[in-house]
């Protein structure tokens, strides 16, 4: 399975409101495939759709494209930049880190001097010292290098969620050319790192989805001492706000299963990831049918709690394989799905008549 995609999007530098070099890569990767459709809504989320025979009962992976990071103010000095910052990181991470600001012609390289925060405490405002003028509403990231491979670890500023937008087109790639009976989405948000905003919007207005369609939330969530990366691909049963469908969720891992008996590489888990809140609380909020699948993330944005530095993001390219792997199953597989719990009552009760007489 090629890593070009997952290694070329996580060199894209991006920040809550601030998508649009992830916007334009998608565009293009788009472009060049004209079997998928892509779509836009008011708010800037895309949605990309590979067509079925049959029109009804989408599944749609949703993905966020931003990342927390800074987007330039005003310039208070020769070499003072003030920037707003967004997204969720403590703030004894801030003072000394060096961002690097993406200006059309250029980047600049600023090291913070202070921050302010929200009455909550949240770093909403930063003051950096920088080398030359930055340009008001110029983005920047964390400095930490380009993405790399270690052995099995990959590493990058980013992987929170791009790895997740990498894994979904990974996912229509691999079944481009494949007669499929239901059609497979791909929706792409934008400031989930604000408090899903994007991802509101969709749910919110009937601009890109439908009311039957079938979502999971693709996502990388601070590892747990019970899920940890390298022990496979996470089937998500809820998150720190809510709990996800039943029957959805049931599905996915009885796509893994069919999995586990087919290829020995595959491996997954199953786990309730309270680090923080995903998107399919969001569309659970508004009656969509949402489940979710996550990779295991050390250094959740980009917090190294081990040297409380600033640090890049990591996941295991393997988790990240068995999540591609095991989106394929579901997608070839979603028009099997029924939300009534059907399957389950006939296997509980079959049992029920079988043991009934001893009552």
């Amino acid at each position: 399975m090629s890593r070009d995609v997952l290694i070329q999007i996580t060199q894209l530098a991006t920040v809550p409101f601030g998508e649009q070099r992830v916007i334009e890569w998608v565009s293009g990767w788009a472009e060049s495939r004209p079997r998928i459709r892509l779509d836009r809504d008011r708010c800037g989320n895309l949605l990309l759709t590979l067509k079925g025979t049959r029109p009804d009962r989408r599944l749609v992976m949703v993905s966020h494209m931003d990342h927390p990071g800074f987007t330039a103010t005003r310039m208070t000095g020769v070499q003072t930049l003030e920037a707003r910052f967004n997204g969720g990181v403590q703030v004894q991470y801030f003072k000394g880190q060096r961002v690097r600001f993406y200006a059309p012609d250029r980047e600049v390289v600023g090291t913070i001097l202070d921050v302010k925060t929200d009455p909550s405490g949240r770093p909403i405002q930063t003051n950096l010292r920088v080398g030359e003028n930055v340009p008001r509403g110029t983005i920047g990231m964390w400095d930490l290098g380009k993405p790399r491979i270690r052995k099995t670890r990959f590493l990058a500023g980013v992987c929170d969620d791009l790895a997740g937008v990498a894994a979904g087109l990974s996912v229509l790639d691999r079944l481009y050319n494949k007669r499929l009976q239901n059609p497979v989405c791909l929706l792409l948000t934008r400031a989930e790192e604000e408090g899903f905003i994007g991802a509101i919007e969709a749910a919110s207005s009937p601009q890109l989805l439908r009311s039957d369609d079938r979502i999971i939330s693709l996502e990388c969530s601070a590892e747990q001492p019970y899920a940890r990366p390298g022990d496979g691909v996470i089937v998500r049963t809820g998150d720190r706000t809510s709990i996800f469908h039943s029957a959805l969720t049931r599905f996915l891992h009885q796509q893994a299963d069919r999995l586990l008996g087919s290829d020995p590489t595959f491996r997954f888990q199953r786990a309730l990831m309270p680090g923080g809140t995903c998107e399919a609380t969001v569309f659970d909020a508004w009656n969509y049918l949402s489940a979710a699948l996550c990779i295991p993330l050390c250094n959740y944005h980009n917090m190294n709690p081990q040297t409380g530095k600033i640090s890049p993001e990591s996941i295991d390219l393997r988790d990240w394989v068995n999540m591609v792997k095991l989106l394929t199953e579901v997608a070839g597989h979603i028009g099997q799905f029924r939300a009534d719990h059907g399957e389950l009552r006939n296997r509980l009760l079959k049992r029920f008549k079988r043991f009934k007489r001893l009552l």
